[in-house]
């Protein structure tokens, strides 16, 4: 059998032992795994730690009549020590609340985060962000929005939010990628969707 023929699922490894260290926002926790080989057999006991996470929804905000992109840019900790400061241009985004679907997240988020209805939406894909530490889990969609007003700043108070509203022609929003100014996947990859899709 050839490497190419093995197929692996959720029967091939096993947890062995696992504690919680931290338990919050996100939760760490420390795994003791083995899982099956490609050459056949077992791998030997590994230690590894796993940041887990609710599962996730962004959406791009794209005004087909305008051409034009919706951005939002805000404080991220996770790029404190990025070079150009911790600020990002992302998608609007947000965590799954209990009982709620991913369509009805990104059309709450819209709101809360861009002041801004959103309407035809379409999945785009959905993907692991950081799978060798994380099981965080993100739903990509693009939705149709009204641009012409878009502007100003949003965001909830009692979570710290302070969110500035960007408007981009969709093509400068290519100059941005290359530029460097966009540098987290998500993002990324929905403006590649709608240059593939649109452009």
């Amino acid at each position: 059998m050839t490497d190419r023929e093995v197929v692996f699922t959720a029967k091939d490894f096993e947890i062995q032992k696992e504690e919680t260290h931290y338990q919050g926002y996100v939760s760490l926790k420390s795994l003791q795994v083995r899982h099956k080989l490609y050459q056949g057999g077992w791998s030997e006991t590994l230690r590894r730690e796993l940041v887990q996470r609710s599962a996730a929804a962004a959406v791009l905000l794209y005004d087909p009549d305008r051409d034009e992109v919706v951005l939002i840019e805000q404080f991220r900790v996770g790029a404190l020590s990025d070079p150009s400061g911790p600020w990002m241009l992302e998608l609007v985004a947000g965590v799954v609340e209990p009982g709620e679907c991913f369509e009805a997240l990104v059309t709450r988020e819209a709101q809360e985060e861009a002041g801004l209805e959103v309407f035809d939406l379409k999945k785009i894909c959905e993907y692991y962000p950081s799978p060798g530490a994380s099981d965080e889990k993100l739903v990509l969609f693009c939705g149709h929005v009204d641009s012409s007003g878009a502007g100003g700043i949003h965001g909830l108070a009692e979570e710290g939010e302070d969110i500035c509203v960007k408007v981009y022609p969709r093509k400068k929003t290519v100059e941005l990628m290359k530029q460097g100014y966009v540098n987290n996947a998500a993002t990324i990859i929905a403006l590649q969707w709608l240059e593939l899709t649109v452009g």
